[in-house]
């Protein structure tokens, strides 16, 4: 069997398992114990970030600290889906943009030299109005198809997170909505598939599922794959016991 071949059976597989059964009670217990605060999916997933250090971005969503001073401050989940409503509300995205690459960067250094860059030359707004356009009349995959190469430094893991922040507020886009892929949740994958690879008797399945789930570059064709397989492995923990 080929590798595509490879790829198809194993995705194939993965539709028809999303979770392993020791997965789903491992979960279980963890929500009833220390996962608790995220039992009903609210937990606020808060990060850290200085305000201070995104000086200079603009426009600056009015829903984050001032861009003053060096005092770590936290900035939620709920705080990001703030912002991506009221762009909703007025039809302008790129505050969504900015409060979500703050979310995903965190307290780290580069962060906001990397987003001046992206924000600097590019039309941005005009691409994030068109990506949201696709995803109310076409879904998570064609928006996610959209701007690739169209804003430069942009990459797939940063912009998923801005699709889950402003799929949020889109209402009634068609399909599946859209979540958050990087190279944390595809390294998770590849071990998966692995796994799973393993046990279907396929060639190098641990070859195979890098190529699948490498770190960044995923096509709207592996990101189609994930969104399904997210959903099938939530109505898996939904109808579970646990």
């Amino acid at each position: 069997m080929g590798w595509r071949e490879g790829a198809g059976e194993l995705d194939a597989r993965m539709l028809e398992r999303p979770l392993p059964v020791d997965a789903v009670g491992k979960l279980g217990a963890w929500l009833a114990g220390d996962g608790a605060p995220y039992a009903d999916g609210t937990g606020e997933h808060a990060v850290r970030y200085i305000p201070g250090s995104w000086a200079g971005i603009r426009p600056w969503p009015s829903a984050l600290a001032e861009q003053v001073g060096r005092k770590p401050t936290l900035l939620s989940r709920a705080q990001v889906s703030a912002v991506a409503r009221t762009g909703a509300a007025t039809a302008t995205w790129t505050e969504t943009l900015i409060a979500s690459y703050v979310w995903g960067q965190g307290d780290n250094g580069y962060g906001a030299y990397r987003l001046g860059e992206i924000l600097r030359p590019a039309p941005v707004e005009a691409v994030l109005a068109q990506t949201i356009a696709l995803l109310a009349t076409d879904g998570a995959v064609a928006a996610y198809r959209s701007p690739i190469g169209a804003i430069a430094g942009l990459g797939p893991a940063f912009f998923t997170k801005f699709l889950y922040f402003a799929g949020g507020a889109v209402v009634h886009a068609p399909g599946l909505r859209p979540l958050i892929l990087d190279q944390r949740i595809a390294r998770v994958l590849c071990a998966y598939t692995t796994r799973l690879g393993e046990e279907i008797g396929l060639d190098e399945p641990a070859k195979l599922a890098a190529w699948l789930w490498s770190d960044g570059g995923w096509t709207p064709h592996r990101y189609d794959m994930y969104l399904r397989w997210t959903h099938g492995a939530t109505v898996q923990l939904a109808s579970s016991t646990h």
